[in-house]
């Protein structure tokens, strides 16, 4: 039920359990219902509504979940010894210094002990999706900012769920856990900004609220680079001029600041007061999907290359499922030994969204280019999407292709009923593999 408004001048700030939700006014530490210390606490909880949500460690704690071997060992997701770069990491790797983006390497030397994986996106997905769907249950305004991560607008939710938001949320945590097995941090503010710095405060299993009375004195003490958008080579240009900390620019005229760096001054000084009016919007056009692969080793042959390029097909053909889109142009990415990024595109004359198709159409792109080169890196996307209803018509002149299709829409609905097990993908390799491939029409692009 919701909770009465207190009187703040006479009442402590409303606390909320996180482990049996109980809201209550009596300023302890501990909640008078369950006697457990998962307590937050501000004078502003039970009337914000912006939310982010933030997966802990996302990658590492699926493995681990999947793997209870794991629990109590540092673990490290990424790719090969000498090129690869940690995705990243569990906390327990992260007490030695392991961060995500760092170069393998210095990762294995930080933590010698580290259980390496690499990472396995189709799985990692499909938990995203579940957390995606799960926060939908509670508002139709989500903003997904990446895989494992996203903001929510709770406004006029209370009354259909029966309780603030900050309740709702902690419930959500608390079946994410449960049912998902993962955790989740979450940060609770008047706006997107404060949002996503609250829910990297207290990781992991956080729960971090920041209002409008406090959000200053929060962002003071904090550096210039904690700032959404702030990144290495700004915070340093930053620093050329004497800024370091956001207090700083709390301290400057905006219209000093604007003098100096024109829109960007304004942002700064809005941001550093902890201003922020971006919408939560719940969707944004996807430009692309696609899937790529750092090889633990150079490839330069055709048939090595190629058999990584099916399950990259599979990927992309499976996102674009998901997503419900079907696209026109297909495009082939190599990134050679020396670091050279080569594509290849083709437009189709009309729409897909099968990995057959995608596969015929990268194994035309990759054969011209499997001249000696070798080869570090392959990847495999789809674009300009049109209508579902354009996708993957029947072919009467190619009926080979029609009965690709109609193969392949029943083993998604075998995998969707019997598990993701019933048709393995080697068998669907060999399958396009040995089919000769008609060329799909279209025209190629160069670039």
């Amino acid at each position: 039920m919701a909770a009465p408004a207190p009187d703040p001048h006479t009442s402590p700030p409303p606390s909320l359990c996180r482990s049996c939700l109980h809201v209550f006014f009596t300023g302890t530490r501990k909640c008078p219902a369950c006697d457990r210390p998962r307590v937050v606490s501000h004078p502003e909880l039970l009337s914000l509504r912006i939310a982010h949500l933030d997966c802990d460690a996302f990658y590492a704690s699926i493995e681990k979940r999947d793997n209870p071997d794991l629990a109590a060992k540092p673990l490290i997701i990424g790719g090969g010894d000498q090129r690869g770069v940690v995705s990243t990491c569990c906390y327990i790797a992260r007490m030695s210094g392991v961060r995500s983006a760092m170069p393998m390497y210095k990762a294995r030397k930080l933590c010698p002990d580290a259980v390496v994986l690499p990472p396995n996106m189709k799985l990692y997905r499909d938990v995203g999706y579940q957390v995606r769907a799960m926060m939908r249950d509670l508002t139709p305004l989500v903003e997904p900012l990446s895989i494992d991560e996203a903001f929510m607008d709770m406004s006029g939710t209370e009354r259909l769920h029966g309780a603030p938001p900050a309740v709702t949320l902690a419930a959500l945590a608390r079946r994410i856990e449960t049912e998902v097995g993962i955790t989740v941090s979450i940060g609770l503010a008047p706006n997107k900004f404060l949002a996503k710095l609250a829910s990297d405060m207290d990781k992991p299993r956080g729960f971090t609220v920041i209002g409008e009375s406090d959000a200053q004195k929060i962002l003071a003490d904090l550096p210039i680079d904690r700032i959404y958008g702030i990144g290495a080579k700004s915070a340093e240009n930053l620093r050329k001029d004497g800024l370091t900390r956001i207090s700083q620019l709390q301290e400057m005229e905006e219209s000093t600041l604007m003098r100096r760096y024109g829109e960007t001054g304004q942002r700064l000084w809005r941001l550093s007061r902890g201003i922020d009016g971006r919408k939560v919007e719940p969707s944004h056009p996807v430009k692309s999907v696609s899937s790529e692969r750092t090889l633990d080793h150079d490839l330069a042959d055709y048939d090595s290359l190629e058999k990584r390029l099916w399950s990259l097909s599979e990927n992309v053909s499976e996102d674009l499922k998901k997503k419900e889109l079907a696209g026109l142009t297909i495009t082939l990415k190599l990134k050679t030994s020396m670091h050279r990024i080569i594509t290849r595109s083709r437009t189709l004359d009309a729409p897909t969204q099968l990995a057959s198709s995608i596969f015929e159409v990268g194994q035309q792109l990759l054969k011209p280019l499997t001249d000696g080169t070798p080869y570090r890196l392959i990847g495999i996307g789809m674009s300009h999407f049109r209508p579902l209803s354009e996708a993957d018509q029947p072919d009467l002149i190619e009926p080979r292709r029609t009965r690709r299709a109609k193969a392949e829409v029943a083993m998604d609905a075998l995998r969707g009923k019997y598990g993701k097990a019933a048709i393995t993908k080697g068998r669907g390799f060999e399958a396009a593999k040995n089919a000769p491939a008609a060329p799909l029409p279209g025209k190629s692009d160069k670039r």
